[in-house]
């Protein structure tokens, strides 16, 4: 069986799809419990089905101290070694799987959890399914294949959720399907070439595995990947916190200012900016909650007393009676000019990037898009309050 090796280019817009096939390392991501079966139905239907070039190379499973040993046995063991006598009956190229690619979740104490039985055991699967699914998305030259048709209800619900925050164009999710009664057998591991006799587990009837039929059932999901800050995309972040910075990322903007303490609620994260900061954002935000234009920045070179009243009357009003605002009133004396304005926004936008990252976006002060420039914060008036109560972080 043949593959294609070249490597594509990953550019692509949220909605799109690439053909997995194009990548070069194709990994497919599995959960497993008791029935590690869920591995060879899944490589037989990619390997049978109408795109065989997208077949996973690599697999990595997620399962319980219990799965791993019943994976280790039934899968890569010489005897019966499902794992590798599928790949010697139908002639399939290297896939790389061993026991390193067997992945345990562990329990509070970090020992191998056992099984899945309480709320704390489903925090530590929901944390450790984030992670794997996480780390096999980081490489951008590979393309993953989830399965969500193995183990316990929650590991594939947390499977295909972590898929949904972490997922790209190339990647896919399906569930496995097995025909009656080969789907509760638990000597069925694929369909087999020639005729090979099988015992049912509840009726002790006889059937034949070559009868079986399995088929692959794709399951479409929603990429919320470019929604998530940088930083839970390149460091390790618990299921909790991705699953916020998600909901952040769909949330409507919202803004809420409290000037005493210069505190500003952008979405989900307060910060407190400096006095100068502070006094733009304000001036812009006090301006959008009262519907008025945007404005033009002042000339380049050219030095605009109205500007210079509006930032300082802003200063004043925020800013402690006792503060010394000489500096500032002495650089302003002759009105505000482009440069000045152009340095303070910039310095604005880096603090309020730095706090949000990709979050930041309808945060910032928008200039129109076009000559002449005119800045607003482009934010209905309804998103934006200024509150007498001081806000928590």
């Amino acid at each position: 069986m043949s593959t294609h090796t070249s490597m594509p280019s990953t550019a692509s817009h949220p909605g799109d799809r690439i053909d997995p096939g194009r990548f070069k390392r194709r990994i497919l991501l599995a959960v497993t419990g008791l029935a590690p079966q869920v591995v060879t139905e899944t490589l037989y239907a990619l390997a049978t089905g109408p795109h065989p070039e997208s077949l996973p190379n690599e697999v990595h499973l997620v399962t319980t101290a219990e799965g791993a040993e019943r994976a280790r046995l039934a899968l890569l063991s010489r005897e019966p070694g499902w794992f590798h006598r599928l790949r010697e009956e139908y002639d399939l190229p290297d896939i790389a799987f061993d026991e390193t690619r067997i992945h345990v979740i562990p329990d509070a104490q970090g020992q191998p959890l056992s099984d899945i039985r309480t709320p704390a055991d489903n925090l530590m699967a929901a944390d450790f399914i984030t992670e794997q699914v996480r780390q096999l998305t980081h490489d951008e030259d590979s393309a993953l294949h989830v399965s969500i048709a193995g183990g316990r209800k929650t590991m594939g619900f947390f499977l295909g959720y972590a898929l949904s925050l972490f997922g790209r164009p190339q990647d896919r999710l399906s569930h496995v399907l097995v025909s009656k009664p080969f789907e509760s057998t638990w000597d069925f591991f694929y369909p087999s070439r020639d005729s090979r006799v099988l015992t049912t587990r509840n009726d002790d009837n006889l059937v034949d595995a070559r009868d079986a039929q399995v088929t692959l059932a794709e399951i479409p999901f929603v990429s919320l990947r470019h929604g998530l800050d940088d930083r839970l995309m390149a460091g390790k972040a618990s299921y909790k916190e991705v699953v916020e910075s998600a909901q952040e990322g769909l949330a409507p903007p919202s803004v809420r200012l409290h000037l005493p303490t210069r505190k500003v609620r952008l979405g989900r994260k307060t910060l407190t900016l400096s006095p100068s900061h502070m006094a733009l954002y304000c001036l812009f935000a006090r301006r959008a909650t009262e519907g008025d234009p945007p404005l033009e920045a002042p000339g380049k070179g050219v030095p605009d007393p109205e500007w210079a009243e509006r930032y300082l009357q802003m200063l004043k009003e925020l800013s402690d009676p006792m503060a010394d605002l000489d500096k500032t009133e002495r650089a302003l004396a002759h009105g505000m000019d482009g440069e000045y304005f152009s340095q303070a926004l910039s310095k604005l936008h880096r603090r309020l990037r730095a706090a949000l990252g990709t979050m930041a976006g309808p945060y910032l002060i928008h200039d129109g898009g076009a000559r002449p420039r005119r800045y607003s914060l482009d934010l209905p008036p309804s998103s934006i309050h200024f509150s007498d109560d001081p806000l928590t972080d």
